[in-house]
């Protein structure tokens, strides 16, 4: 367990440089996890997601929350035409399903997840969703952790190299690639 945990602190340290780089602007991080999303062009098409789903306010509100942020690489790896379904009005409700499963009350650092290993984490969209660590690396679902810690006013970020979608049960995908009810 304490190599897991040391092989675990390097890897976070490692990626902590990245971090900086990518968000030297965060200064005393007095910004909350939206005005820091907004700050760095990869996350444009989340922040604009967001802004369609109207969580805005929520998303910068007090949380705590964690937030898992794909990047734009992440979102342009779902099938073409996703993106500009999921934003229309008609849709909102199941953009907002999709980024809340993105969120986990709580403010959970990179240290943290070491006890998640193996477990299911509760998303704000009320779906579990699965934490692994194996050799240094953490995957959300299906997702790569590629930067970890990003501290905020209201919670903190890690950033994701995929976007991750509920299963729901009984689903049939739809031609944009996303399982509908």
């Amino acid at each position: 367990m304490r190599k897991t945990i040391a092989a675990f602190a390097a890897c976070t340290m490692m990626l902590g440089i990245s971090v900086t780089n990518a968000f030297a602007g965060c200064g005393t991080c007095d910004k909350t996890i939206v005005e820091n999303a907004a700050a760095n062009k990869d996350f444009a098409t989340l922040v604009a997601a967001v802004k369609a789903a109207a969580l805005v306010e929520t998303l910068s509100g007090d949380g705590p929350f964690t937030v898992f942020a794909p990047t734009e690489a992440a979102f342009a790896k779902l099938p073409e035409g996703t993106v500009a379904d999921l934003i229309k009005p008609e849709n909102k409700e199941k953009l907002t399903q999709i980024l809340k499963y993105h969120v986990v009350p709580g403010k959970v650092m990179a240290k943290d997840v070491v006890k998640l290993d193996g477990k299911r984490a509760k998303t704000a969209a009320g779906k579990p969703v699965g934490v692994k660590v194996k050799d240094g690396n953490v995957r959300i679902g299906r997702a790569k952790v590629v930067k970890a810690d990003i501290a905020c006013k209201n919670g903190v970020i890690h950033v994701i190299d995929t976007v991750l979608i509920p299963r729901q049960k009984n689903a049939k995908p739809s031609p944009a690639g996303i399982q509908t009810k």
